[in-house]
């Protein structure tokens, strides 16, 4: 009788056990929430030692800390073993490999479908940089040309794109030009409200009206000549204008002039811009930590410089030191935070992520454009 007993104790357990395995797998096997915006942080020319400024020079903890997934990216363009800005910034806008100097089209320059094309017709989009608005990675988002220096075919393109906000430098794109066309009127006829002179939230920050900030004749000023905190400031009336869309918004934001810093072999630059970008970092950090739906990923076209911090025969002094005035095919750091984020752990092609963006948000289930330029 206790045999018995025991026996059907035993049998009831394993059942409980069995069923509690089952709802365990159950549980882990079901999808994960989506997010509903990404924030794509591109510190150009940033490589793993311009990231490691960042924790030797700045007060505070670096924001690049807060991030708990990371991973590498391989920047290879399709031509060469050593990327450009264009094609690297190609293959995060729209997922394919292509040639240095291209702006959003293929090997074969057929025009390629960006990420914020994709989701124009069902949420917003915003682009920032420190360069130029018109510049190889903003550029790459909206634009499709043959080459990055089509500057003035690229202005005309920006006019009638699907962005809602931009912010940054390249004034002279669109009124100084060859064809003596003033492209500031076209994007007011085609719904921006445009400041050249001050980056200022304006009374009424409604989603009726598109915004654009043209606020320096080429590139932005250095942060060593005083641009203060365009870059963050940029990036909160971004997000303060974007997150009205309750259907979502993606979002890019480019440290540009860290690479810039590394073409000059100045590490300096290098490091006052980099210390920039970490502070605006922390800006989109903090909005994505407060809304709980919000995708943040950090990355870099490819490294500039060849920079390294060097000891000059003591190990407690640190120089930055450069072995060349170009860029390398060092792997990249990539950085994630939010809903999707674990995805980006590992290593991987850089139109990896392109690819893990649009997985992670299910955007890939909307209708992708046919590119018409």
């Amino acid at each position: 009788m206790i045999r018995a007993i025991i026996f059907s104790f035993s049998l009831l357990l394993l059942a409980q056990c069995q069923s509690q395995e089952a709802k365990v797998a159950a549980t882990s096997e079901e999808e994960p929430t989506p997010p509903k915006n990404i924030i794509l942080l591109i510190g150009d020319g940033m490589g793993v030692t311009q990231v490691t400024s960042r924790f030797y020079y700045g007060e505070g903890e670096p924001n690049f800390q807060r991030f708990p997934y990371i991973g590498l990216i391989k920047t290879s363009s399709s031509r060469q073993k050593i990327t450009d800005s264009a094609a690297g910034a190609t293959a995060f806008s729209a997922g394919v490999k292509t040639y240095n100097g291209a702006i959003a089209v293929a090997d074969d320059t057929t025009s390629v479908p960006t990420i914020a094309e994709l989701v124009a017709d069902d949420l917003s989009t915003g682009l920032i940089a420190t360069s130029s608005i018109v510049h190889a990675t903003p550029a790459s988002f909206y634009a499709h040309v043959p080459a990055r220096s089509q500057y003035e075919e690229i202005a005309a393109q920006l006019t009638t794109s699907s962005v809602d906000f931009f912010a940054g430098g390249g004034i002279q794109f669109f009124i100084d030009r060859e064809d003596d066309t003033n492209y500031l009127d076209s994007l007011t006829v085609n719904g921006f409200m445009i400041d050249t002179a001050q980056l200022q939230k304006p009374a009424s920050f409604s989603m009726e009206q598109k915004y654009g900030f043209l606020l320096a004749p080429d590139g932005m000023p250095k942060m060593q000549e005083g641009r203060g905190n365009f870059l963050p400031q940029a990036t909160q009336m971004a997000l303060d204008y974007l997150s009205q869309d309750d259907d979502g918004f993606f979002l890019m934001v480019e440290g540009s002039q860290i690479d810039w810093g590394g073409h000059a072999n100045d590490a300096e630059y290098i490091i006052e811009e980099v210390k920039d970008f970490d502070k605006t970092l922390g800006v989109a950090l903090d909005f994505a930590e407060r809304d709980g739906n919000t995708l943040v990923v950090v990355t870099a076209d490819h490294e500039t410089g060849g920079f390294a911090l060097s000891s000059d025969g003591s190990y407690n002094d640190i120089i930055g030191t450069f072995s060349t005035g170009g860029h390398t095919p060092d792997l990249i750091p990539v950085f994630a935070y939010g809903p999707g984020a674990e995805s980006f752990a590992g290593i991987y092609e850089n139109t990896g992520i392109y690819d893990k963006m649009v997985e992670a948000t299910g955007w890939k289930s909307l209708d992708s454009p046919v590119a018409s330029r």
